[in-house]
């Protein structure tokens, strides 16, 4: 039988996304895992890119107070360390990736897990969103104001570029951007610390100038007036901290050791950013920096920073700065498009959304997660009009639920485990102090944002969580009437049995395959009490007819199972034993049987690939598949089931092969 030719749409998605891998291939998992360092790149990006934002916000805040800076930005750099602190004991607890959704899940609640997953979700769509958007700013920083018009469009087509680029797969997203990375923090760390060495002598005259503010404006607000303040810049520089869980989130693409490749990324992502957020701040106030429309505070300080160089060197530096800043704001929504999939992924697994959500494509990437995630940023880019100062508002809320939330597990575990683990004294410190300092930003936070716009932040978790309830109830209720399939299930495996250990009655001898009868080939999914509901089905509507039964049967490779090759050949023993089962069950009755497993990201494509091969060997061979049908189908149902069969068809009718779809009312 002849190849089929790819149609047009599949040779186009071949030259944007790339070709198919086999996630059979023991040494994929290995090169497609990042190191340390690549790491660092594509999940520590979102950490330091909110240097153009965090801080700016954070002084821009403090209006003419701006002194007060130097104790916000102190501040900052401790929270950072802190937090970075308790995620690394996050790694170290789990290693196969320990985000917020599942820490709150194993060692708090499943519903304060999709809590926290719920909030992951819409900070990632925020990060990716704020990130780009606010590199379109720093980069128009060098446009003329009439070529701003264009801001939001260039946004956009951002946004489609790196979704294109991550459905290409993880390190073909981030090892092309290495370069933007380094030339970011090579650039900004040489204006940072030229800034800083040649106003060195003015450091002193900061200090007391910071004092002499704080002493005056606590003469005139109070203690309490002077705390807002600081609070309030504090609170609108939250977004600072937003890219610190991305690593305990991002650990299953990281490289083995993957703990200590881990915690090495923690450290290379805290000691960064904790630089990035001191100095910058610590540089708007030696050279007096104030906010100019149509530029960035970071824009107006490379300004400043090089208005002695001359014209030319001045210019050349400024535009490759901005251009790096710019260009390290759109890596940053890589942390987004890396881990919300994968986030959204897990959910997806236990059944808080759409399973689909949890399968892999043929690039092994979250498809489906990556489509949506780069959808929602699109449509909020284009309803906020990429606006930083809107975005900035509705963005940290969320993460630090997940903050909280993971710090909150974190301590009942180590007191939990008090008994046991000498450490716990240390940890439980660590984590109670990031639990006291995340939760204070929380609440401040929700308090200064709340009318502002944050409530449409904490709306649009709600409407999120409530969705994730709706699911979750429906997949529960229809896994209670699949169970009354079960029940035919364990009437079959007690007759089998009783046949194989009775050795009284002889059993039937199994016939020689014949080739030339007819024969039954039936999808199945595991030896279930549906799989053998189609096949008593078959047997009795087409008694006498078939004289062989093969079963086929797909073991599908998602985010639940692709962790490594042993999860791989686990998955395909497993399969292996299932359809096992159906060939004695069969032999026993005195039928030829035989079981075909393959593992792979679709059953689709898997069973088009068989079906040409089995009507070789068999000729005379119908297809049967088995579909749910509920009572009352309706957009919901469609959306939480694949209705896999339907799309096997479609496939096989191209090639000629019919396929009987047998229907099972649940």
């Amino acid at each position: 039988m002849n190849d089929i030719k790819p149609s047009i749409s599949r040779r186009i998605r071949t030259l944007l996304i790339g070709g198919s891998r086999d996630p059979q291939d023991t040494t994929l998992f290995h090169r497609l895992t990042l190191t340390a360092f690549l790491a660092w790149i594509g999940l520590g990006a979102d950490g330091i890119s909110s240097s153009c934002y965090g801080p700016p916000e954070a002084f821009i805040t403090l209006g003419k107070n701006v002194h007060l800076g130097l104790l916000v930005a102190l501040a900052s750099a401790v929270t950072v360390f802190v937090i970075s602190a308790s995620y690394s004991h996050i790694i170290e607890l789990f290693p196969s990736g320990g985000g917020g959704y599942v820490v709150a899940s194993k060692l708090l609640s499943p519903s304060l897990g999709m809590v926290s997953g719920c909030a992951l979700l819409i900070d990632y769509v925020l990060t990716i969103t704020l990130s780009i958007a606010s590199g379109t700013d720093a980069l128009f920083s060098f446009l003329p104001l009439e070529w701003h018009v264009y801001r939001v469009p260039f946004a956009v087509a951002g946004v489609v570029i790196l979704t294109i680029m991550n459905l290409r797969g993880v390190k073909e997203s981030v090892v092309p951007l290495m370069p933007i990375m380094l030339g970011f923090v090579v650039l900004h760390v040489t204006v940072i610390v030229y800034g800083i060495s040649t106003h060195f002598f003015s450091l002193p005259q900061v200090v007391q100038t910071t004092a002499n503010e704080f002493s005056q404006v606590h003469s005139e607000l109070g203690f309490i007036g002077v705390m807002f303040l600081l609070l309030r810049s504090y609170s609108f520089g939250a977004g600072t901290y937003t890219g610190i869980e991305a690593v305990s989130n991002g650990l299953p693409i990281i490289r083995e050791p993957r703990v200590e490749n881990g915690k090495r990324t923690m450290r290379y992502m805290a000691f960064s950013l904790a630089f990035m957020v001191t100095g910058l701040m610590l540089a708007y106030l030696l050279y007096h920096v104030e906010p100019v429309e149509g530029k960035t505070l970071n824009a107006v300080l490379f300004e400043k920073v090089t208005a002695g160089w001359g014209q030319g060197p001045a210019d050349f530096l400024i535009f490759a700065t901005l251009l790096s800043e710019a260009a390290l704001l759109f890596v940053a929504a890589q942390t987004g498009f890396l881990d919300a999939p994968r986030v959204l992924a897990n959910m997806a697994v236990d059944r808080w959304f759409p399973t689909r959500f949890a399968m892999l494509s043929d690039r092994l990437v979250i498809q489906n997660g990556i489509v949506l995630m780069g959808s929602l940023a699109v449509i909020l880019m284009i309803a906020s009009h990429g606006s930083v100062q809107f975005l900035v508002v509705l963005y940290s809320i969320t993460v630090f639920i997940t903050f909280c939330l993971s710090q909150s597990a974190m301590v009942r575990h180590w007191w939990q485990v008090r008994r046991q683990d000498r450490r716990w004294l240390r940890n439980v410190t660590v984590n109670g102090i990031g639990l006291v300092l995340t939760s204070f930003i929380l609440i401040t936070v929700v308090f200064l944002k709340f009318d502002q716009g944050g409530w449409l932040t904490l709306l649009a978790m709600a409407a999120l969580m409530t969705s994730a309830i709706l699911v979750r109830r429906h997949y529960r209720r229809t896994g209670r009437q699949l169970r009354r399939l079960d029940e035919l299930l364990v009437a079959a495996t007690t007759v089998s049995e009783s046949r194989q250990t009775n050795t009284s009655v002889p059993l039937p001898q199994p016939p020689a395959c014949d080739r030339s009868a007819k024969t039954a080939v039936l999808l199945v999914n595991g030896f279930n009490g549906l799989g053998l509901h189609t096949l008593l089905t078959v047997i009795r509507l087409f008694e006498g007819a078939f004289r062989n039964f093969v079963f086929v049967q797909v073991g599908v490779v998602d985010v639940g199972n692709y962790k490594g090759a042993a999860e791989v050949e686990k998955l395909q023993n497993h399969i292996r034993a299932e359809g096992d089962r159906y060939v004695n069950y069969m032999l026993n009755h005195g039928y030829y049987a035989e079981s075909i497993t393959v593992t792979g990201v679709g059953v689709v494509e898997e069973v088009e690939k068989l079906a040409p091969r089995l009507m070789e060997r068999f000729p005379r061979t119908v297809l049967f598949g088995g579909q749910l049908v509920f009572e009352k189908e309706s957009f919901f149902t469609r959306l939480l089931h694949n209705h896999t069969i339907f799309a096997v068809q479609k496939r096989l009718y191209h090639q000629g092969i019919p396929i009987v779809i047998l229907p099972i009312r649940v």
